[in-house]
């Protein structure tokens, strides 16, 4: 299992919200390259930045620092926020970055999303579905930053998007994003269990290494983690161990 460092950005800082709310942020650097550089010690190969104020506005205020980011290190970047036309994306893939994250946009309007991955190819396009799980378990995707729910289960996109060619998926349950509650394993264990190929990655609630493991041994192929290893809750050193003991 990949282990994927995530950086949120926001006014040029490192960051994390709670829960997606722009009212409760945690400034962690002022340096977001100083922090990639870090996470390149940790034997890893991705990199997960979110581009905050792009997803607020829809403007691309912080590439500079993501080209910059990219052009001095060897990480894969993989970067969502805001893309929401084809100029967007085209954009970043020139300034180096590897995948693109789509996220309300596959709801809203589902044929352009699947128009780029029939362009792109399945991996340079990753689909971001952020879910909440109802009183009767069923996981609906959200929409715009957490705050409108659909009525489309993650199965029901993951299914619609398979013939264009979807291969990533990163999948959050929005009630344990930051909340450092551990993550939703029974959530992912029934994606993977309709979607066997499906390059699944878990996103919100890692607290430790032991939830690391967890997801590994349902096997998922990628996880992302971001405020543990920002508070040290993961260590450097406990990463490349499970890096090389994959």
């Amino acid at each position: 299992m990949r282990v994927i460092p995530a950086i949120d950005l926001k006014g040029g800082q490192c960051v994390r919200l709670y829960q997606g709310d722009f009212e409760q942020v945690t400034v962690y650097s002022d340096d977001p390259l100083a922090v990639a550089r870090q996470f390149t010690e940790l034997g890893t190969t991705d990199l997960h930045i979110v581009d905050l104020d792009g997803a607020r506005s829809g403007t691309q205020d912080n590439r500079n620092i993501i080209a910059g980011i990219a052009a001095a290190t060897d990480l894969d970047i993989q970067l969502g926020g805001g893309i929401r036309d084809s100029a967007t994306l085209e954009a970043w893939f020139n300034s180096g970055v590897t995948r693109c994250v789509v996220g309300s946009l596959s709801i809203t309007e589902p044929d352009t999303v699947k128009a780029w991955l029939v362009r792109y190819g399945g991996d340079r396009i990753v689909l971001a579905l952020d879910v909440t799980i109802g009183d009767d378990g069923v996981p609906l995707v959200t929409t715009h930053g957490w705050t409108s729910s659909s009525t489309s289960t993650v199965f029901e996109c993951i299914e619609d998007f398979g013939a264009a060619g979807l291969r990533h998926v990163l999948c959050t349950d929005v009630s344990r994003d930051g909340a450092m509650s551990g993550p939703n394993l029974a959530l992912y264990r029934q994606i993977l269990g309709r979607f066997g190929d499906l390059q699944l990655q878990a996103s919100g609630g890692v607290r430790s290494i032991d939830d690391l493991a967890a997801l590994r041994a349902e096997g998922l192929p990628a996880a992302i983690t971001g405020r543990a290893l920002l508070d040290g809750k993961i260590t450097a050193q406990e990463v490349r161990s499970f890096q090389q003991n994959a």
